[in-house]
């Protein structure tokens, strides 16, 4: 008999969600299902937190159902979920309001006000380990203070999206550290609630009593409620894990969960991560603090515009991917001089929420549909090795880039980030890192809760997670020494456009 894990990674575009066997080691069924985001002006980013819970039954349902799925064998389920999002509820345990996202950036002078009278910036990450980036949960809560008093007033619960998951599920309000250390009321260094963040947004205490309990990552939130089981058609004693934040299980799904791995995700915007046995705390505020959901530390960089500068440019030219790629591999190096900061959606490392992309070196001659694709490819990663640099400034120094994303697809793209990184890139073979990293989580909840064994996470990643050696790209010297000349003409031209970005 094989044990069965569900893996459900609930994110801002949709919900994935896979089943994987135990015995095999192979992802047996999948199911996708999409929501809509509610937008507004003013950088209004918000989602109905019903529509995630319809995804997550319709595609358990969906994947259940699929062919060679026995669903009396499954043991656990784990949640990715989308990092910041701010779930309020009211003493019935309603949604009060549409979630706020990680993407909303209404709440940016509530982020600066809110680091202003935690005593600035320094102090700040003195006080956290953390900036207050305006996409964290603080910024949200006290947004919702100011501007929807009625609405604050009712709040009895405020959970993260992985948490209002876990809750639907199991009946149990409970938080992990490595979703709790994105959203700047937590204290990465400690790994408890930073009492003075919540002060300073309610100084009545209300807040800090609003806040679940924290849970250890190895640890289960609950097993599935009796009528959710019966929905679903599993049994009652599914043990539901503690989940995590989706880079946290993307973390997991790569095997980045031991000293030199860096995880690298090539999507809209871009992240790059690592493990580490301790705190890392960048002084710069430039660096995510993070915790991992696997009981230590995740310090994370985040770029607004990797793949983004690739799609814009081929619907510029009406090209389909095979084609954008096609045309920017028929460039040279260097697009003859093209180069894109591809800030199309500002940027937040570096902090820069107010830049525009720019498209520099244009001539006669190089004006061309090839070069300017290779640019867009070629700056997205400049704008992710300044990200890598960040990590390597702290201490983080890699053996390889596991690659995932959109963009890891491309044989070329994978080439670029080889040279300009300077070291080797590889894709795991399951490019679904979060759904399969909720799965590996619930496995390791299960074999320590339930079964008392004493396993590791990383005896059960090295396992289980495989890398792609088809796609591995090692750097070549001749490029790489090239491609940092280019990089130092990156970073002028980004300087001297900072006075542009800040008088927008």
């Amino acid at each position: 008999m094989s044990d069965l894990f569900i893996g459900i990674d609930s994110g801002t575009q949709g919900t994935k969600t896979v089943i994987f066997d135990a015995a095999s080691g192979e992802i047996i069924a999948e199911s996708r299902a999409t929501y809509p985001l509610i937008e507004g002006l003013g950088g209004r980013k918000e989602q109905d937190p019903e529509r995630w819970l319809d995804a997550v039954f319709a595609t358990i349902k969906d994947v259940l159902a699929q062919d060679g799925v026995e669903a009396q064998h499954v043991r656990g389920i784990g949640v990715s979920g989308q990092q910041h999002g701010m779930v309020a509820l009211d003493a019935q345990d309603r949604v009060i309001r549409p979630a706020k996202l990680w993407c909303d950036t209404e709440t940016t002078a509530e982020a600066d006000a809110l680091t202003e009278k935690l005593g600035g910036l320094q102090r700040t990450i003195e006080r956290i380990g953390n900036a207050i980036a305006v996409g964290y949960t603080a910024s949200k809560i006290l947004w919702l203070q100011q501007h929807e008093p009625h609405n604050y007033d009712k709040i009895a619960t405020i959970l993260l999206p992985h948490d209002y998951i876990n809750f639907r599920l199991t009946g149990e309000k409970k938080a992990e550290y490595g979703d709790a250390s994105g959203t700047a009321y937590f204290d990465i260094r400690t790994r408890r609630y930073a009492d003075a963040v919540l002060k300073a947004i309610d100084a009545s205490g209300n807040l800090r009593q609003a806040l679940p309990p924290l849970i250890a990552a190895d640890e289960p939130v609950g097993t599935l409620l009796p009528q959710v089981a019966q929905k679903l058609g599993l049994n009652a004693e599914v043990v539901v894990s503690s989940g995590g934040g989706d880079n946290m299980m993307a973390a997991i799904g790569t095997g980045n969960v031991t000293p030199g791995v860096v995880t690298a995700s090539l999507g809209t915007s871009g992240t790059i991560y690592s493990f580490s046995e301790h705190p890392v705390v960048d002084a710069n505020g430039e660096l995510a603090a993070f915790c991992s959901s696997d009981g230590h530390w995740l310090p994370l960089a985040c770029t607004m515009n990797v793949t983004v500068a690739t799609e814009l440019t081929r619907n510029l030219f009406g090209y389909d991917v095979a084609e954008l790629n096609r045309r920017a591999e028929q460039a040279p190096v260097g697009a003859e001089g093209v180069l894109l900061l591809p800030y199309f959606n500002g940027e937040r490392t570096p902090p820069l929420p107010n830049a525009t992309a720019t498209l520099a070196g244009l001539t006669a001659m190089n004006d061309t549909p090839e070069n300017i694709c290779r640019a867009a490819m070629e700056g997205a990663t400049f704008g992710m090795r300044y990200a890598l640099e960040v990590l390597q400034r702290n201490g983080i120094e890699p053996d390889e880039i596991r690659l995932v994303g959109g963009g890891s697809k491309s044989a070329l793209w994978r080439q670029v980030v080889a040279d300009i990184f300077g070291y080797p890139v590889v894709c795991p073979k399951e490019q679904e890192a979060g759904a399969l990293g909720a799965a590996l989580q619930a496995l390791w909840c299960y074999r320590r809760a339930v079964q008392g064994e004493k396993v590791a996470l990383p005896e059960i990643t090295e396992h289980y997670v495989a890398l792609d050696e088809n796609t591995r790209k090692e750097p070549n010297n001749e490029r790489s020494a090239f491609y940092k000349a280019l990089y130092g003409r990156y970073t002028r031209l980004n300087a001297t456009l900072l006075a542009t970005y800040d008088s927008k």
